[in-house]
């Protein structure tokens, strides 16, 4: 049953952005770096993604212990994140489930190999869009955080019904608009997103492809 949930949202409002800088800023070839996805889009300057995507502390924790709640993870829990990046997220999910089984997915080759130095677990090179290489129903928890809106609709749909098929809970996260401004803010900042959807289509789209776990909004306000 598709549940709107959320648990990003306020890590995600305690960023400041100044959309008008970025738009003007050369977008178009910023873009382009920042859809290799590799150094320049995780460390290299802020224009051309993340600024420097370094572990904070403490600073994910929060959201692991809302997943661990939310979807009563055990100790020994199987869990997935589907474009993990860094895998900061799963660091913080392992500290708290030291036995979980913690798999991560990304395309990016430097996110991958810039991990915790401490973090255990699969981590594996690939993109999503192109299949997941585990059975039906082998994770107790699928994850995927601002990764879907970056693929173009047939591989949305593809990749949603992955998701689906792997876990026997999700949740996904994605950038979404309600109003103009919020469109707008997004076109501005967004780098590396394919899809740009409103709310209402976004359920459609989850719907259609037959997705049945949580999932929530980030809006750019």
């Amino acid at each position: 049953m598709l549940n709107r949930i959320e648990i990003v949202t306020a890590l995600h409002n305690s960023t400041q952005r100044n959309y008008l800088a970025r738009m003007a800023d050369e977008k178009v070839e910023a873009m382009k770096v920042a859809r290799e996805y590799e150094i320049e889009y995780w460390d290299g300057d802020r224009r051309y993604g993340y600024g420097g995507y370094t572990f904070r502390e403490g600073y994910w924790r929060p959201v692991a212990e809302r997943l661990v709640e939310r979807f009563e993870l055990q100790s020994d829990a199987a869990i997935l994140d589907v474009g993990c990046g860094k895998a900061f997220l799963l660091y913080e999910l392992q500290l708290i489930l030291p036995d979980a089984r913690i798999v991560g997915v990304d395309r990016s080759q430097h996110g991958l190999n810039s991990r915790h130095h401490s973090a255990r677990g699969e981590f594996i090179q690939l993109r999503v869009e192109e299949g997941l290489p585990f059975k039906e129903g082998e994770f107790d928890l699928v994850i995927s955080l601002a990764t879907l809106h970056n693929l173009r609709l047939p591989e949305l749909f593809f990749s949603l019904q992955e998701i689906t098929r792997v876990g026997r809970k999700k949740y996904c996260m994605v950038e979404s608009y309600r109003n103009e401004l919020e469109l707008f803010n997004l076109q501005c900042w967004a780098l590396t997103a394919e899809s740009f959807f409103h709310v209402d289509e976004w359920e459609w789209i989850l719907a259609s492809a037959g997705y049945d776990g949580d999932y929530e909004f980030i809006f750019f306000e």
